[in-house]
């Protein structure tokens, strides 16, 4: 078990175990000795639909209320909601869910009263851990409440608030449910909002959906159902509700730096802070300022938090499209408070409002947007360990990730950012990078064309799978 890109991560075994009390009890600790809660404070517990969340959920409640911390029990809700739902009130929480990752594994995501725990709570909430600390148990109830109902009430409003009335009619909106835990959610909020709306591919087993890297026959699936229901989109979520999904008429994928893109313009963004994965046709020509990070939301928080003096809308975006905003926003007829953690909901509704207002297919208003073409894959279960010697080989000098991409292109530069990010002669990029989640080795690669940066992505991932130490 460790902390990732976003979240404590581990195998689901793991996590049944006793490490689980043990991170919950440092990051009580974590809480008192910041101040950030006080003993008989309230902690809001929420999961995702995964087989093994309910019980790690209730491992985590037990170790809170044996803190003497009072928990409220938000039951299977999205993670946004959850954030939210707690930030409103004040509070902490934590989201057991392992988002986008296989089904064997799953992990528990961390928030303060103002938002996800950063890296530095992290460290320390690691080193309680390691230190073998026993914890101390102030004075609490300990006590148990549900608010399943009121989490998702307030949830709902929220995205009322961030639509106008009727704003989807006429919409013929397919949602792929699969084993989303905000399938049933999504499906009632968008016919509230007058769309049509048709359930797909519901699942009662978990189904590992990365939105930087859906399968092929997926989104041939997509192209069916579009086709066979007349639909103007698809849209899901990954897991626990914080990435969204998005497909056009055709069953295409939306890619995520067009969600953001869309979104932002939606919500009148003044600051838009993403990664350095992110489509490198973003930048200050587009209207905002652009702040580029180390992939993950801490980082995209911490740069959120540190423009928020720059007054204006402070908003942020990462390739899978996730959507933060780090200040509320008031902007042609919607609105929205802050909330410093991804949301899948805002961007799904921007991206149909605004092609409901312009009179477009989805397919046209992505279109409108001249940047390069980003892809995104992963060679699942490639070894930490390989991951590593790799990384470090190819870090060893400018000459030997030269020489590996060699067969692509000629390297031109490297932006050691997060990875190796590897502009060619060409202008083509090629980023490689191990995933902080689980044992995976990313690629980004952005070229002209899509069958230009999907075959530069195949073919980096290919001499990938062949290196040998």
């Amino acid at each position: 078990m460790k902390f990732g890109t976003s979240g404590l991560r581990g195998l689901a075994t793991d996590l049944l175990g006793p490490q689980t009390a043990l991170y919950t009890r440092a990051f009580t600790a974590r809480l008192l000795e910041t101040g950030a809660a006080r003993p008989g404070d309230t902690v809001f517990v929420g999961r995702d639909l995964r087989d093994s969340s309910p019980q790690i959920a209730a491992l985590c409640a037990d170790a809170l209320t044996s803190a003497g911390l009072d928990v409220v029990d938000c039951g299977e809700l999205p993670t946004p909601a959850l954030a939210g739902f707690a930030l409103a009130h004040q509070s902490a929480a934590l989201m057991v869910t392992g988002s986008h990752i296989p089904a064997d594994r799953n992990g528990i995501k961390f928030f303060l009263a103002d938002g996800e725990i950063g890296k530095a709570d992290e460290a320390a909430i690691t080193a309680w851990v390691e230190s073998g600390a026993s914890p101390k148990k102030p004075a609490g109830t300990g006590a148990v409440a549900d608010r399943h109902a009121e989490a998702l009430d307030w949830y709902r409003r929220r995205g009322r608030a961030m639509a106008t009335e009727a704003a989807l009619s006429g919409m013929r909106v397919g949602v792929y449910e699969h084993s989303s835990v905000a399938r049933d959610f999504l499906r009632e909020l968008l016919q509230s909002l007058g769309a049509t709306v048709i359930s797909l591919g519901r699942t009662d087993h978990f189904v590992a959906v990365d939105t930087e890297a859906v399968p092929q026959e997926t989104i041939a699936t997509f192209g069916a159902w579009a086709a066979t229901h007349r639909l103007d989109a698809i849209v899901s979520t990954d897991g626990d509700g914080d990435r969204p999904l998005i497909a056009d008429e055709t069953g295409a994928q939306l890619r995520g730096d067009i969600i953001g893109l869309i979104t932002a313009r939606m919500v009148g963004a003044t600051v838009v802070v993403t990664p350095v994965t992110s489509n490198s046709g973003i930048h200050a020509g587009l209207g905002f300022d652009v702040l580029r990070t180390r992939v993950g939301s801490p980082f995209v928080i911490e740069a959120m938090r540190a423009a928020a003096g720059s007054g204006g809308t402070i908003t942020g975006f990462e390739a899978n499209g996730g959507f933060l905003l780090g200040s509320s926003f008031d902007h042609g007829g919607i609105r929205g408070t802050a909330l410093p953690t991804r949301d899948a909901l805002l961007p799904i509704l921007a991206v149909l409002q605004s092609a409901r207002r312009e009179g477009l297919s989805l397919s046209a208003l992505s279109a409108r947007w001249a940047l390069p073409v980003c892809v995104s894959d992963r060679l699942e279960d490639f070894a930490v360990e390989r991951s590593r010697a790799l990384m470090a080989h190819l870090s060893a000098s400018e000459d030997a990730l030269g020489h590996f991409l060699s067969p692509l292109g000629t390297v031109a530069t490297i932006d050691r950012t997060d990875g190796l990010r590897a502009t060619l002669s060409s202008g083509e990029i090629v980023h490689l990078r191990p995933s902080g989640n689980a044992p995976e080795m990313r690629c980004y690669t952005e070229a002209a064309t899509a069958g230009r940066a999907q075959t530069l992505n195949a073919e980096a991932l290919d001499l990938v799978r062949h290196w040998q130490a």
